[in-house]
């Protein structure tokens, strides 16, 4: 995945006129997420329950380096728009970490530590907002190309 098509998708995103701030903010990093293969993407809107921040996004991935990995694009994208990455804390393993913007607060569990903290119990009364199928990663559109309407086994 380029670099040019995450900034195009995160751009379209962020000024879809559906999304206002800070909804725009947490689906941006709902589709990276989801497109850096995370499962079990939940956003919640966090605003009637908790006065901390307006919504929580939550994923799961399946190892450490992929954790890194989507929250350092997330914290990319966003410094993009500006917003400021106020606090990024992880254990030593990488099984839990938040990314704190203020309006959005962002968890990436790998999937066993996941089920320990259990958040989505613990914040059980806030509004859960759907997440398009689009955000997430397919594989079969990715081998496709939409350009040439070929597959990636024509390629060579």
């Amino acid at each position: 995945m380029s670099n040019e098509f995450i900034n195009k998708e995160i751009d379209e995103i962020m000024e879809d006129k559906a999304f206002e701030f800070p909804q725009n903010s947490a689906m941006s990093s709902a589709w990276i997420l989801g497109n850096f293969k995370g499962t079990n993407l939940k956003v919640l809107k966090m605003s009637k329950d908790f006065s901390l921040t307006d919504f929580f996004v939550i994923g799961s991935a399946q190892n450490s380096t992929q954790s890194k990995a989507m929250a350092d694009e997330i914290c990319f994208q966003l410094k993009r728009y500006n917003i400021e990455t106020r606090s990024k804390e992880s254990d030593q393993n990488a099984e839990w970490t938040l990314l704190d913007f203020g309006d959005i607060i962002v968890h990436i569990f790998v999937e066993h530590a996941r089920s320990t903290y259990d958040l989505e119990s613990l914040w059980s009364n806030s509004t859960e907002i759907e997440i398009p199928q689009e955000y997430y990663f397919d594989r079969e559109s990715d081998l496709n190309s939409k350009s040439t309407g070929k597959s990636d086994k024509d390629y060579f």
